[in-house]
């Protein structure tokens, strides 16, 4: 039984000599353009490794890797966006720790 794959369809502008070149390559290969284009595309695309970490240190700190701490960034973000907390500036947080 074959299984369905999602398709997204997605009209691309390319080049006219860029057309011609990928054309004698799908003919040499007896596939047609649209085929040979989506083939190179779907090899391409499934040789890249996407990395997604929701660490937002551009450093990689591995502190944000910690769940616990991450969790209450998340939760000190929540309250900020629903009024909850209160912004310092570098002053006040001098101030208040006594540097």
């Amino acid at each position: 039984m074959a299984t369905a794959i999602n398709l997204k369809r997605k009209n691309i502008d390319l080049p006219v000599d860029t057309l011609q070149k990928l054309s004698i390559l799908a003919v040499a290969q007896g596939k047609s353009l649209k085929k040979y284009i989506e083939t190179l595309l779907i090899s391409k695309a499934d040789s890249i490794v996407v990395d997604i970490s929701e660490n937002p240190s551009p450093s990689g700190d591995a502190w944000f890797d910690d769940p616990e701490n991450m969790a209450s960034v998340k939760k000190g973000m929540e309250e900020m966006k629903a009024g909850k907390g209160k912004a310092f500036s570098i002053g006040e947080i001098k101030d208040i720790l006594g540097v």
